[in-house]
């Protein structure tokens, strides 16, 4: 199972390198999105626990916490799934703006001859 997850990732986040060196503007900001997509679920798969228990507590049983998830990679990936579709979001309005004043939407300005 960790193989298969390993290889989504690195697919994901090559396939959004790959994108984000693509000549268009609209490319490269979904290869923005592949890639923290691709951080985001592996800053998430680091934080998981293999036993896969709900976090009860039984009153008077000792608490084993390595059995648990850990919540600090999950309200990691929280944070950075706001702050990247802000960032997004400033993105196109950056890349329709960059339209508007140059009728062209590569990433240099410039058409291919």
């Amino acid at each position: 199972m960790e193989l298969v997850i390993a290889l989504g990732i690195g697919v994901v986040a090559g396939s959004g390198v790959w994108l984000l060196l693509r000549p268009r503007t609209f490319q490269v900001a979904v290869g923005l999105c592949l890639l923290s997509y691709a951080v985001n679920l592996f800053i998430f798969v680091m934080g998981w626990v293999r036993g896969g228990r709900p976090p009860f507590v039984q009153p008077g049983v000792p608490v084993d916490v390595l059995a648990f998830a850990d919540p600090l990679p999950q309200a990691l990936v929280l944070t950075a799934i706001v702050i990247a579709f802000a960032t997004t979001a400033l993105l196109l309005v950056v890349l329709l703006a960059a339209r508007g004043l140059t009728g062209t939407d590569h990433v240099d300005g410039e058409e291919d001859e």
